[in-house]
């Protein structure tokens, strides 16, 4: 997903808070971070506020740190697989209260050559909040397999992610599979990447939605 517009609104997490936090993940460390979520996990704080305005927005600020050259590539891992842990915190809260079933179920998956896949976790994440069945197939899932997948659960949605803009064309070979094999399958594409650029290539797929955030996705299910 990619950056909130909201995100100069005003937050339910303190900024102070998050910058707290935001300095710790980046020196890497992964204990005191832990803390800070587990105690806001303790006070109820709401999923989707501790998703968009904890981990999306550190994450895309230190994309932001990676793509000028203000950190290296070891740091950024580091940073990835520390929030990755965090959100393993989440999942009990996440299924602890039985959320209205929707009967409905949604594939996401990263494109093909794409590593990062936090945001697609997240995304399936909001879509099990809302009540709907969510198969998260992970990073850099081969289009074949992709496409043999749908046809096995026949989701009534596809969602693609995709954080480096250098991927593009993956993306593209991927909705050229999609809408040869399933025509008239709904699609939503986000990530990191349209931060560069590409929203326009989603204009030649009918049926097919740019979604920049993980606030605007909630909007989005609950239309």
């Amino acid at each position: 997903m990619t950056k909130n517009k909201d995100s100069g609104s005003a937050s339910s997490i303190p900024e102070n808070l998050y910058q707290e936090y935001f300095n710790l993940l980046l020196n890497g460390d992964r204990i005191a971070c832990t803390r800070i979520v587990q105690d806001l996990i303790q006070k109820d704080i709401e999923i989707k506020i501790l998703y968009v305005e904890f981990f999306q927005k550190s994450l895309y600020a230190v994309g932001e740190l990676w793509e000028y050259n203000k950190i290296s590539v070891a740091r950024e891992h580091l940073v990835t697989a520390i929030t990755e842990g965090l959100l393993n915190l989440v999942y009990p809260k996440l299924f602890e209260k039985d959320h209205s079933r929707q009967n409905k179920s949604v594939v996401i998956s990263c494109t093909a050559n794409e590593f990062h896949q936090i945001g697609g976790k997240m995304a399936a994440d909001i879509f099990e909040l809302n009540g709907w069945n969510s198969h998260f197939l992970g990073a850099n899932t081969p289009v074949d397999h992709l496409l043999d997948y749908i046809q096995d659960v026949k989701p009534d949605l596809v969602g693609l992610s995709l954080s480096v803009y250098f991927n593009l064309p993956s993306l593209k070979a991927g909705l050229d599979a999609l809408r040869s094999d399933f025509r008239n399958l709904d699609i939503f594409v986000g990530g990191q990447a349209f931060c560069h650029g590409g929203i326009d290539l989603l204009k030649q797929y009918t049926g097919t939605r740019y979604v920049q955030s993980l606030t605007e996705l909630d909007a989005m299910i609950r239309e």
